[in-house]
């Protein structure tokens, strides 16, 4: 799975330019530009001619997956998780890169004689917003790319040794809410306009969504799902999270545990687009609504294998449970209830692991306009889950960023204040009927696992 990063970034000025030609928007009204981002997704490029050397992999491409393997079975496992807080997995940025530089002529080398800058997508993009000025990302991004060290808040040798990757390649390191640099490419709409609020994505959306203490939770429904835990300080995870630096503000980091969940919004586009069940989103809530119990139904999306807090890149998808009764109703409600399932694997873990009750679980991403697959996660975590109106939280939680990188707020006490459109649902669901159907769920993943 590739982009192209030229293409990324051809359609950032295309989008300034529309921002900036639109009416009633006015130029001098633009006070800064805020970078939120796939994380993990990684480019490698010529520091001299900007050209990348391959095109982006992308978070979800698998085919790391031997190079982790190696590094495992050479063990490394737990001197990268004691260092990161990740678990070696093709997820993360590290193996993506080394595959650049061990399969594209020349670039080994290349990198090795400093050619050659590596970032992930806000570092691609401050890297030609800034006109080759500026190579440098947040602590959210650095976090996740397994050669961060999430203690000493510095890039690790050690790690870099591992994965045979140059130390002069990487960025430096910066708080969310600094001022990155300003738009100096002469092909864009705006000139010396500050770049602040830079964050990846997911906890992006942690603080769009206001979770600004410890014990704040949320979940970014999207092609996989991101559930996070403000934790504060760190809490490391022997079971299947990831720990990670939430984000760096006025020169302090917060960290956050994460379950990472590699296939929900994928599993419906699935449903959709590749096995034509549902014509539109709209036919899959009244789908999964048309019948009253799953009926032992269940469905394991593990197209890239599954996430955590299995962590089982081999594992592949499958639907359990069916009879001749079973029909497409039933198969597209399992579909739905997999993304609960998962979500409350992450909970229940993190609860477990951090010794801190959640709650209520805010959430965000387009699958909380599925009215069922909010009540059925609330009815499964016994607990209220908060739906934002803001449907695009991981821009918002860059904005506030931005809006403290340029004096706009001057705390979150601030942003607390500002109203945010909400729609909560409460557990409904017996406690029997709950456990029942976790239990079965569990026993579901059991049989597939490898």
């Amino acid at each position: 799975m590739e982009h192209d990063p030229i293409e990324i970034y051809e359609n950032v000025k295309k989008l300034l330019t529309e921002i900036v030609h639109s009416p009633p928007t006015i130029s001098k009204d633009i006070k800064a530009l805020a970078i939120t981002n796939q994380r993990e997704t990684v480019v490698v490029w010529d520091k001299e001619t900007g050209k990348p050397v391959y095109n982006a992999i992308v978070w979800q491409c698998r085919r790391t997956t031997n190079i982790c393997k190696d590094l495992v079975e050479s063990g490394y496992e737990n001197k990268v998780k004691s260092k990161t807080g990740l678990t070696i997995d093709p997820y993360f940025s590290a193996s993506k890169v080394k595959w650049i530089l061990e399969n594209v002529d020349g670039v080994k080398q290349r990198a090795k004689e400093g050619q050659l800058l590596l970032g992930t997508i806000d570092s691609w993009l401050i890297w030609n917003l800034t006109n080759y000025e500026i190579h440098a990302t947040d602590y959210s991004n650095a976090s996740r790319t397994l050669l961060f060290n999430i203690h000493t808040l510095r890039w690790d040798y050690e790690l870099l040794e591992a994965f045979d990757i140059s130390p002069n390649m990487l960025p430096v390191v910066k708080d969310s809410n600094d001022i990155f640099g300003e738009t100096r490419d002469k092909e864009l709409p705006i000139l010396n306009l500050p770049i602040t609020g830079v964050i990846g994505d997911s906890q992006g959306a942690l603080f769009g969504q206001k979770c600004f203490e410890m014990g704040m939770a949320k979940a970014t429904y999207g092609t996989g799902t991101s559930v996070l835990m403000h934790t504060g300080e760190l809490v490391n995870s022997n079971n299947g999270l990831v720990t990670s630096i939430a984000w760096g503000l006025d020169g302090k980091v917060s960290y956050a545990l994460e379950g990472i969940i590699n296939s929900t919004g994928d599993s419906i586009k699935w449903i959709k687009e590749d096995m034509g069940l549902v014509l539109d989103f709209d036919e899959i809530e009244r789908s999964a609504t048309s019948i009253s119990d799953n009926e032992g139904v269940y469905f394991i999306p593990a197209f890239v294998g599954l996430g955590a807090p299995y962590w089982s890149p081999d594992t592949r998808a499958a639907i359990l449970g069916m009879n001749r009764n079973t029909n497409k109703n039933h198969i597209v409600r399992a579909a739905l209830e997999s993304i609960a399932y998962q979500v409350k694997d992450a909970i229940e873990l993190m609860q477990s692991e951090s010794n801190i009750e959640i709650i209520e679980l805010k959430v965000d991403g387009g699958a909380t306009s599925n009215q069922f697959l909010m009540q059925f996660q609330a009815d499964l975590l016994n607990n209220t889950i908060v739906a934002s109106h803001v449907s695009e939280l991981s821009a918002m939680g860059s904005v506030y960023l931005a809006g403290l990188g340029i004096g706009i707020w001057n705390s979150t006490d601030e942003i607390k204040q500002l109203n945010q459109g909400q729609e909560v649902f409460r557990s409904a669901m017996s406690a029997e009927k709950r456990n029942k159907y976790y239990y079965e769920w569990k026993k579901a993943v059991s049989k597939v696992i490898v």
